[in-house]
């Protein structure tokens, strides 16, 4: 019974930390796209999104991640079992590369407060995609579990992403076509 309610937190954490993960990465795209507005305009936008980014980041993201992970542990503790599944492995791993994704997008808030570019809204745009491929395939890993064909399951994964890749492009095309 203990383990339903461990899930269930895990869940909501999970859910909310991909919440955030998305939404920062939108305001990323907001926030270097204010840097073609007029001069005070762009002064204004800017102040109000770092104090945005300030707030989900450390109120919301970060301690979802936090609570995720440890909801995780405590799982593998109660259930130890799991561990020996290679869905699990399989999991952990794609739940590394998120960890990664996680703190690559810190170091971009870090770098947007000090007024640093480094990406326009079209990369930024693709790089809002890469947490949707790691919710499909760690959705896909835990309710398949080893009924999961992993050679049908990659390949799936690429068409999505492709999918994704295209209708990025159209979005570009179309806003580029719409008059500003």
């Amino acid at each position: 019974m203990a383990l339903l309610y461990i899930k269930s937190v895990h869940i909501i954490f999970v859910v909310s930390w991909f919440a955030g993960l998305f939404y920062i990465v939108r305001l990323f795209i907001y926030h270097t796209e204010a840097e073609d507005r007029p001069e005070a305009e762009r002064r204004i936008l800017q102040m109000q999104f770092v104090l945005m980014e300030k707030k989900l980041w450390n109120i919301i993201t970060t301690p979802a991640m936090i609570l995720t992970v440890l909801s995780g542990l405590t799982m593998l503790w109660v259930q130890p079992a799991y561990l020996s599944q290679t869905w699990m492995w399989v999991k952990i791993s794609m739940v590394a590369g998120l960890l990664l994704y996680h703190f690559y997008c810190q170091k971009i808030v870090l770098e947007l407060r000090q007024s640093h570019f480094r990406f326009n809204s079209f990369q930024l745009r693709i790089w809002n995609e890469v947490a949707t491929l790691f919710l499909v395939a760690i959705v896909f890993i835990v309710e398949l579990q080893n009924a999961l064909n992993w050679i049908w399951g990659v390949l799936g994964l690429f068409v999505f992403a492709m999918v994704l890749m295209v209708a990025i492009r159209l979005y570009r095309k179309a806003r580029e076509k719409k008059p500003a």
